[in-house]
């Protein structure tokens, strides 16, 4: 098949939505398909790019000045670049079926181009750009924006959501009847050099607590720093934050206000070898935050055998199971997550028996089984639209 993948981010800029976008296109290419993405340029990044058989278009966007976060101006300057690109450089003949990836801003652009050239297109939704509980401007809480997406749900020729709970959301935030077709995302297999906590300069008696994220105020990773300030009579430990963004500074400044600047450790953006090596140094996985869509970190915190200590809400309760794989505690709970985290710093089988379902349940969740499933609804879409 050839397929026209549009998102407005996609590695190197933006978050786990353009990331997971990558590696299931790089699987589908993989399998013999060709695809094209259109996505959002960004300084120093080439306007056309052959990466691991996918071919990135990159078009001019206004005013992103992070390659972690979009301006609201590169994303609707995004959607008029998108369209007047493929117009230009296109014909109805080029693709078999669109991929779109984000309703906004990303919708209507995908929307236009199967009217346009009459070829069904797949809308993915992926949990935070319908529903943001951490966010004023959520698009379920503007009038214009929730429209928008309500229709993007209801036109487009299939929906996938990543989640029953980002399903359940189309729903509920905007009253869409029609069927929405899940498809759990998944992880490569990571290619990483094992490294020791002396190499990785981590303390080696320390208890490693390790979260990764955009730094934005719905990972809400203050709790989690309140609430490891509460453990100083649990022994050593150190908590290592993987990830950049907005909320940076707000973040050191707690750090101090806590008294924990020698038990936290801000490592920035890193390279995928170095957040694996991190992982697999690590003790466990520690997220508070509000809301996922569905939590690809999880999963490669599993695949190093570590188990989960995260809230209840979100996509990520399709797969991480109280007492299985770790510990779901309720959104606010401080003292529930306190509990958790003590019972798995101090039982060492239970911790083991976290571990070893970790690294089984995870194999259930690699990337190709999401490729797969996608790949099988884009056959069946093509054909029904014949």
């Amino acid at each position: 098949m050839r397929i026209l993948v549009i998102n407005y981010e996609y590695p190197p800029i933006g978050g786990g939505g353009g990331f997971v976008t990558r590696d299931i296109v790089e699987q589908m290419s993989a399998m013999g398909h060709e695809i094209t993405v259109i996505t959002s340029r960004f300084e120093g990044l080439s306007k056309n790019e052959f990466r691991n058989g996918v071919k990135i278009i990159r078009v001019p966007v206004l005013f992103r000045k992070k390659a972690e976060v979009a301006s609201n101006a590169s994303m609707a300057s995004y959607l008029l670049s998108c369209v007047f690109y493929c117009l230009s450089h296109f014909k109805s003949t080029s693709f078999d079926i669109i991929n779109t990836h984000f309703a906004v801003p990303s919708g209507p652009a995908g929307h236009f181009l199967s009217k346009r050239f009459s070829i069904p297109n797949v809308l993915s939704i992926h949990g935070g750009d319908i529903y943001d509980p951490s966010k004023k401007t959520s698009p379920h809480r503007i009038p214009v924006l929730s429209h928008t997406v309500a229709s993007m749900l209801n036109h487009a020729s299939r929906v996938v959501a990543q989640s029953r709970n980002t399903s359940e959301n189309a729903v509920k935030y905007y009253h869409v009847k029609r069927q929405i077709e899940i498809i759990p995302l998944g992880i490569k297999k990571p290619m990483f050099t094992k490294k020791t906590r002396f190499d990785l300069n981590l303390p080696g008696d320390a208890f490693l607590f390790c979260t990764i994220g955009r730094l934005v105020k719905r990972k809400n990773i203050k709790e989690a720093l309140y609430t490891l300030s509460l453990l100083k009579d649990s022994g050593e430990f150190m908590f290592l934050i993987i990830g950049d963004g907005p909320e940076r500074e707000n973040l050191e400044n707690e750090v101090r206000a806590l008294g924990l600047e020698e038990n936290v450790r801000m490592l920035g953006n890193v390279s995928d070898a170095v957040k694996f090596q991190t992982l697999y140094a690590s003790d466990c996985y520690l997220s508070t935050a509000l809301h996922e869509g569905f939590g690809l970190v999880f999963l490669e915190a599993m695949e190093c055998g570590l188990p989960i200590i995260c809230h209840d809400n979100g996509g990520q309760t399709d797969f991480l199971i109280n007492g299985k794989t770790g510990y779901l505690t309720r959104v606010g709970d401080i003292e529930g997550t306190l509990g958790s985290i003590r019972l798995i710093m101090k039982d060492k089988d239970l911790y083991q028996q976290f571990s070893s379902f970790n690294k089984t349940l995870v194999r259930d969740y690699y990337i190709h089984r999401c490729a797969e499933k996608y790949l099988d609804l884009f056959r069946e879409t093509i054909v029904s639209n014949h």
